[in-house]
């Protein structure tokens, strides 16, 4: 599935300028399906903005399982909290698709942010826009934490198991509801309540081992 290209996140909100900067800084890099971009507990080595496809961000629970917390996409950067606060990786980063990205090291981005205001606020505005996010899904859907990982996974399935069909998304789905749930670390019937909602909402349809997304962007927005 393609990407939607650079319609938001902190790239789109830079001016000619600033983006020329960044660019000077960075090294463009390509990663293929699966690649790890970074891990969590690393300490910060680079950051990234993505130019192409698209990455999902993960968490290992205390009991080892790994969760996927939010998919990320074209415009977006990832790894600025470790190389802001010089902290280790609060994730781990992976393909879920090639993918194209800046990859400029920790300190110079750090240090361009100090220097120059206008990367800085939008960086700040991208912090902001996330935040948010989390406080609509929280009163949209009763469980922000809860709602963007399954708004992620579903996401991680349109981008490796989606199958245009018009203006929708089609999407066999490798497992019963009981597997995506655990695959999200929820129970079923949190899993069920969100997508419930979300059907509600006409964000997707399901039928029997089938979802169709009728709102990417929308669960887009979910996901990050």
């Amino acid at each position: 599935m393609e990407t939607t290209g650079l319609s938001s996140g902190f790239w789109p909100a830079l001016g000619a300028g600033d983006r020329d900067k960044l660019t000077a800084l960075a090294v463009r890099h390509s990663y293929r399906r699966g690649d790890v971009l970074c891990r969590e507990g690393d300490r910060a080595g680079a950051v990234l903005l993505l130019l192409t496809g698209h990455v999902r961000i993960t968490n290992v629970t205390p009991d080892g399982r790994e969760v996927v917390i939010g998919v990320r996409v074209a415009g977006d950067v990832v790894g600025e909290l470790a190389a802001i606060d010089g902290g280790p990786r609060s994730a781990t980063v992976e393909a879920l698709d090639d993918v194209g990205a800046l990859v400029l090291p920790a300190t110079r981005f750090a240090a361009l942010c100090r220097r120059e205001p206008a990367i800085s606020w939008a960086l700040l505005l991208v912090l902001a826009d996330r935040l948010r996010d989390v406080g609509r899904q929280w009163l949209d859907l009763g469980g922000g934490a809860i709602t963007r990982r399954v708004a992620a996974q579903l996401m991680q399935l349109a981008v490796q198991h989606g199958v245009r069909n018009g203006t929708d998304i089609d999407i066999t789905v490798p497992g019963t509801q009981a597997e995506l749930a655990m695959t999200a670390a929820i129970s079923r019937e949190s899993w069920a309540r969100v997508t419930r909602e979300l059907r509600r909402r006409g964000v997707i349809s399901t039928g029997r081992g089938q979802v169709r997304i009728h709102r990417f962007e929308e669960l887009r927005r979910l996901a990050r």
